[in-house]
């Protein structure tokens, strides 16, 4: 099959800042609910754009959110979209066809929502000027549109160095988290917010591990060959 990737160093260092995107956006995830103590953060109820509220505590969204290092989150988040971005752009080849550019089409969604989500934060004050119509779009966009890249990727995996596997398992993610979706959207539009923050990640984490995968199953197919150890200068004479 054709690929629709780049190769080389330009495509390794794709694949590199793909993989590290998510990374940093779990350390940032962990230490800001880490510092999350009043009252104390729980990933299964409370929601993840809350992390990013830099204000005083407030009750958004439904939940007391109070959010110390709420900068780090906003910081992972911009940082992961960027990442993905460029990233994208390094690895995949819009000449090879539609196929890489409906991938780049995804990831520059994907990337400017959670950008957006990073920028313009779900608090009161936001909701009152307006601004988070910006939030919601950034946060449905990236749900959208990064579960659907993991489906496109693995489609494609052939195409791109993935093994049949983890083309078989970003497919799998993608469908989930689309699964998903509509459960969580129900939950909050509802009312009802029985473990808002668990349904919130299992639309979320499923694209993260799936540019995981991506980023280093890539990398890996891509790595500079090993450099063959010189002769002995004894040998090197003799030949």
């Amino acid at each position: 099959m054709k690929p629709i990737v780049r190769s080389g160093a330009t495509a390794r260092a794709g694949a590199l800042l793909i993989l590290l995107g998510p990374l940093v956006s779990w350390l940032a995830e962990f230490v800001t609910a880490a510092a999350w103590q009043d009252p104390p953060y729980s990933p299964l109820y409370n929601w993840v754009s809350h992390l990013g509220l830099t204000g005083p505590r407030q009750t958004a969204f439904g939940q007391v959110a109070h959010s110390p290092l709420g900068a780090v989150m906003d910081t992972g988040w911009v940082l992961y979209g960027s990442l993905l971005i460029v990233g994208a752009f390094l690895l995949f080849d819009p000449r090879k066809g539609a196929r890489p550019v409906v991938i780049l089409v995804l990831a520059v969604l994907a990337g400017a929502g959670v950008s957006l989500v990073g920028v313009f934060q779900g608090s009161n004050a936001n909701v009152d000027n307006g601004l988070i119509a910006f939030h919601t779009f950034g946060a449905q966009g990236v749900m959208l549109a990064g579960n659907a890249m993991a489906i496109a990727v693995g489609a494609d995996g052939a195409r791109i160095g993935l093994t049949r596997g983890r083309s078989v398992a970003s497919m799998a993610l993608g469908t989930a988290g689309l699964i998903a979706f509509p459960l969580f959207m129900a939950d909050a539009v509802t009312g009802w917010m029985w473990n808002v923050g668990l349904f919130e990640r299992a639309v979320i984490y499923p694209i993260m591990i799936g540019h995981v995968l991506l980023g280093s199953s890539v990398a890996a197919a891509h790595r500079r060959p090993a450099t063959r150890p010189r002769a002995p200068l004894d040998a090197r004479v003799v030949s």
